[in-house]
């Protein structure tokens, strides 16, 4: 069994095995098949260490979510440069398809996997904070393009416009993560998938040009 960890970056490295760990057999067997005991025995450590991190299960699961949606909140956050309403729109949602694409087992544990529902009080991440929170950095540059008149004038709901285009992309990611393999589909190159999603959402969101 390794050493207990002493310095403060010890224990905040073993936090981050139990994470990496955890997630893993999260995703391989589902969140209730596993047990704290099997979490600790994937990093050769046992079961006491993991409780003195982690009170619970769900505790462990709470904290793989908030560091991997901070992780996309970051990630997102770096197309708010772009000074364009809409393509400040479009470029946020092909940086959150590079997100779940390059990390699939985070955001299979994150928006695919049957989990317990996210519970704000819980999270020691800030609502409606865009550095944190993706979902509000998605509203407030879906609420960008609505404030300089693109939608369609009957679009006026920008809870359900960000929704709509959330679902979008995260259908193609979600194909994409699960049955890229699967034979039976002669599938298109996700960039162009990637794409035309993108152009048959903006063409059906934005007014016609004038």
């Amino acid at each position: 069994m390794p050493p207990k960890p002493k310095t403060e970056a010890e224990r905040q490295q073993l936090r981050t095995l139990i994470i990496d760990a955890a997630r893993e057999l999260f995703v391989a067997r589902g969140v209730e098949a596993v047990t704290m005991r099997e979490i600790a025995k994937r990093i050769d450590y046992s079961a006491t260490s993991i409780y003195l991190h982690f009170a619970d299960k769900e505790a462990v699961l709470r904290a793989i979510l908030d560091v991997d949606m901070l992780a996309l909140a970051k990630r997102l956050n770096t197309i708010l440069q772009i000074s364009d309403a809409v393509e400040r729109m479009q470029a946020l949602g092909f940086a959150y398809a590079e997100f779940a694409l390059s990390f699939p087992n985070h955001y299979r544990l994150m928006f695919m996997a049957e989990r317990t529902p996210c519970d704000p009080e819980k999270s020691s991440l800030q609502k409606n904070n865009a550095e944190q929170d993706s979902y509000f950095l998605l509203k407030t540059v879906v609420n960008d393009v609505y404030l300089a008149g693109r939608f369609r004038a009957e679009l006026q709901d920008v809870d359900l416009i960000a929704q709509t285009i959330w679902a979008g992309i995260h259908g193609v990611c979600s194909l994409e993560i699960n049955m890229a393999r699967d034979k039976w589909v002669n599938w298109a190159e996700i960039s162009a998938r990637l794409q035309l999603m993108q152009t048959v959402l903006i063409r059906g969101l934005l007014r016609e040009p004038t």
